[in-house]
């Protein structure tokens, strides 16, 4: 490893620590924003920021084509030792180290004159809406490949491992209301219990059956009705949906399913059931040209041992979004085998942090090789 490289280590050390230790839910990355921004305006670049949401633009080169790299950086908002905080518990602290080491080796090598660099950091993917956001802001209009990257479960890579691709499922989260009156626990005749249409719509999702071939599953996850006041049935309460598909048709097909529940037993008991997506998350519109450049990118820095086949996975990512809203745009993921442990989303998510600087190597390899054959018209 030359003496640059072991600079460029210590800093990636550096950059990762703060943004672990300041992590920001989705929509509100303003601090995160700032320091990456602080980073990156010490250089020679062209920064663009917006006014409503944190998200980064930062390109260096000039020309065509374009090539982009996009790394998410919100966290989550959950439960870590009994008190609810942010928390990088999906790897967004590392995918932005990583494409930040991305565009520290770029300025420290020179950069290529065969095209443009774009990096985009992406507000709220954990929403499922971030990477619309961007698509809204033009970012990817002129963009001929765009590469993104996630850590993966140790049971799905093993550590020092990295996959060319990664095929995520749909998920799509769901917000319930059941709208109805309460009535006097001696008088179960002139309401309908929420709880029990809560019931029979779970009973019913459970019998929500479409083509086997393909992996799907609708869960409720949440569910609330009633008061202090044991006496009082409710006719109101809340739920929540968890809904899976491996691909965007099936998605459909069950959400479809989802609806027809809801209007059947809201007819059947007289009560006004509601369903609001809050999150939609498309699943994975992969290009072989690009995925082919990630291979061979791969097998470049981490040799045949560590090039694995494309990861199949249940999780999803908004990252589709920018395919299925421009069609011609060639993009794959890079799947780095990290001995995460316990798994991702869990509050003590622990990776092997030494896989920061080979997935550096990694991407720059791919976005340098992708400006030069695409530059010769070497599709």
């Amino acid at each position: 490893m030359e003496m640059n490289q072991y600079k460029l280590a210590d800093e990636l050390d550096r950059i990762f620590d703060y943004l672990h230790k300041h992590p920001e839910v989705s929509w509100e990355e303003t601090g995160t924003s700032t320091y990456i921004q602080s980073l990156v305006s010490r250089f020679d670049c062209k920064v663009k920021t917006y006014d409503d949401c944190a998200g980064i633009v930062v390109d260096i080169g000039k020309g065509a084509p374009v090539v982009a790299l996009r790394a998410d950086m919100d966290a989550l908002w959950q439960e870590v030792h009994g008190t609810f905080q942010a928390n990088h518990s999906c790897g967004h602290d590392a995918h932005m180290t990583i494409a930040l080491g991305v565009f520290l080796t770029m300025m420290e090598n020179g950069i290529s004159e065969t095209g443009t660099f774009r990096f985009i950091f992406q507000p709220a993917e954990e929403k499922g809406t971030g990477a619309l956001k961007m698509v809204e802001k033009g970012v990817v209009d002129d963009v001929d490949f765009l590469y993104g990257m996630h850590l993966r479960p140790a049971e799905e890579l093993a550590n020092g491992q990295f996959a060319p691709a990664i095929q995520h499922g749909a998920a799509r989260f769901i917000k319930g209301t059941i709208q109805g009156e309460d009535a006097h626990g001696a008088r179960p005749h002139l309401n309908a219990n929420a709880i029990q249409v809560g019931s029979e719509f779970f009973q019913h999702l459970n019998n929500i059956q479409v083509d086997p071939r393909i992996p799907y599953s609708v869960k409720m996850t949440a569910f609330e009705a009633g008061g202090n006041s044991s006496n009082i049935i409710p006719g109101s309460a809340t739920f929540s949906l968890d809904l899976r598909a491996q691909n965007n048709d099936v998605m459909q097909q069950v959400n479809d399913r989802v609806d027809k529940i809801a209007s059947m037993l809201g007819d059947y008991h007289q009560v006004a059931i509601h369903l609001e997506t809050n999150a939609d998350v498309a699943a994975a519109v992969l290009d072989d040209d690009a995925r082919g450049m990630m291979e061979e990118a791969i097998m470049q820095q981490a040799g045949e041992a560590g090039t694995a086949p494309m990861i199949t996975t249940t999780g999803g990512d908004d990252f589709h979004f920018y395919t299925l809203k421009r069609p011609s745009l060639k993009a794959t993921m890079l799947a780095i085998g990290c001995d995460l442990r316990p798994g991702l989303h869990h509050p003590e998510m622990t990776f092997d942090r030494r896989m920061i600087p080979a997935a550096v190597s990694i991407l720059t390899d791919v976005l340098t090789r992708t400006a030069k054959m695409y530059n010769r018209g070497e599709e």
